[in-house]
């Protein structure tokens, strides 16, 4: 019997044609990845600035949002820090909805329908990530291994699975968490824009190559493509590493995954060296605590369609010492850390201590779970950091004058001298995402962070993490509104003042 929703039978008949053994693990998936995606819809419900959301009254038996037309949802206390699949049913006027996709088609906002299709190919593809799981696995010995170990994607986005136009036998192939090899195509470019160095391989006598994703070739570019060399994809999927620690490729692939379209501008090839030599100049600063991944080439064949960026692997950058490992921080929970309290604080200290540095003198860096890795001792203290993908860093000339150092000259987007914008970027990236999802709920990260605060240098910034609300993406308003580009923020109450910002509003 297939499951209810037209997708999870699509997802199902098209894995039972390719992989006959995961019909009853994908069956035995579908009802946790179903609340693994609603407890995800309802932490947005409960926190961020719907306009169809009148207000949210906290009762004894959970959480009531009254909508503006006067119907009623009703569901359990919403922790916008937890990431549990603590959801199994939401009530819309008393009726029970356990699909965040048949509660948004219930809801009949605008723009639903659109949103509603996605949250049912998340859940579907996150059943299909869960039931492919092998049962034993040799403990990873690189970071790419490591980030392939995160199989449920965004810890917060409803759309943490979704992969529209990727059949089953797709997701197979190219998923991370399936730990696939996949092999590049490589397309011959007669001209483009070419920064740093392109590497000896990406050459056909004259012509620059193109490391082109399987899945770009197929049903963007449609067109042939030379035999590339094998790689591992990462959590971004379009990200691969080279084997035997090689460098990471960056490549176009021009679908929705989560919340964007994966393309490079060509803004950001023609700017991809000079961001990264910036970065990593700016990053001496912390005393050798913070490690940028270096762009080491990028070429655009005029296209965002047809370009890749080239960049060296975490472990090249961080200067390992004997026994050290490098661990994205998302990865982090699947190793068994945080082991104690003691820990998260330790890294929580760590993190703050790299990420206000950085926006003191002016850089605002992205440092989700995916950008941001540690460096681990043998024994799993965390001891440094290192970052990489350097496209949506926020620069401020203002700061940066302050302390003598040239602003570079990079895409407008990137500047801005506006504080709430710098402070939103940072921790909305890495404290109400990074550290939270490590934490997994308010009260450790509150512990987590008084903990550090106490022993970081005061300033205004510091000020603002103490005082004011956390800012976060609002992630689902985003996805509602079509017609606005940009990010929409919200704030999160701030496990440091638990009264600052009562549901978000």
């Amino acid at each position: 019997m297939f499951p209810s929703s037209s997708v999870e039978t699509t997802l199902a008949r098209e894995s039972a044609d390719v992989r006959p053994d995961l019909v009853t693990a994908y069956a035995a998936a579908l009802p946790g990845a179903r609340a693994a995606v609603l407890s995800r819809l309802w932490r947005a419900l409960a926190h961020e600035p719907l306009p169809w959301i009148a207000r949210r009254e906290p009762v004894r038996e959970g959480l009531v949002l009254r909508l503006t037309d006067g119907r009623r949802l009703h569901g359990p206390p919403a922790d916008p820090y937890a990431t549990g699949a603590y959801v199994t049913e939401v009530l819309l006027d008393g009726r029970g909805h356990d699909r965040a996709a048949a509660l948004v088609e219930a809801l009949g906002i605008p723009h639903g329908a659109a949103f509603a299709a996605e949250l049912d190919n998340s859940t579907a593809s996150l059943a299909l990530s869960r039931a492919a799981q092998p049962h034993e696995a040799p403990a990873p010995e690189s970071s790419w291994a490591w980030e392939q170990r995160v199989v449920d994607g965004h810890p917060y986005h409803p759309n943490c699975r979704s992969r529209p136009g990727f059949s089953a036998a797709e997701q197979l192939a190219y998923g991370p968490e399936h730990r696939p090899l996949v092999r590049l195509g490589l397309v011959p470019a007669d001209e483009g824009v070419l920064r740093g160095e392109w590497p000896d391989w990406l050459w056909d006598g004259g012509r620059p190559l193109v490391p082109v994703h399987p899945w770009q070739t197929a049903h963007v570019l449609r067109r042939g493509a030379q035999e590339g060399p094998v790689a591992h994809p990462l959590m971004s999927l379009r990200t691969l590493a080279l084997p035997d620690g090689g460098p990471h490729v960056k490549t176009a692939v021009s679908a929705r995954l989560t919340s964007s379209v994966r393309d490079i501008s060509v803004a950001s090839v023609e700017t991809a060296l000079v961001v990264s030599q910036f970065a990593e100049s700016v990053a001496a600063r912390t005393g050798g605590l913070l490690h940028i991944t270096r762009t080491l080439g990028a070429f655009s064949a005029h296209s965002p369609d047809l370009a890749a960026v080239v960049r060296e692997s975490p472990e090249s950058c961080a200067e390992l010492a004997a026994g050290e490992r490098v661990v994205p921080v998302a990865a982090l929970p699947v190793t068994g850390l945080p082991a104690s309290p003691a820990w998260l604080a330790a890294f929580t200290r760590l993190a703050l201590t790299v990420g206000l540095c950085l926006l003191d003198l002016g850089v605002a860096l992205e440092a989700h779970g995916q950008n941001l890795l540690v460096v681990l001792s043998p024994s799993g203290e965390p001891r440094r950091l290192v970052y990489r993908d350097l496209a949506d860093i926020r620069v401020s000339p203002a700061r940066l004058a302050r302390h003598g150092i040239k602003a570079p000259e990079v895409a407008d987007r990137m500047v801005t001298d506006e504080e709430a914008v710098l402070r939103r970027k940072l921790f909305g990236s890495l404290v109400a995402g990074a550290l939270a999802a490590v934490a997994g709920g308010a009260p450790a990260l509150g512990t987590a962070l008084e903990s550090a605060v106490r022993e970081l240098p005061d300033g205004p910034d510091l000020a603002a993490l103490r005082e004011e609300p956390l800012p976060a993406k609002a992630l689902t308003l985003m996805r509602l509104s079509p017609g606005r580009s940009g990010d929409q923020w919200t704030g999160l109450p701030n496990p440091l003042v638990p009264a600052s910002a009562p549901w978000g509003q």
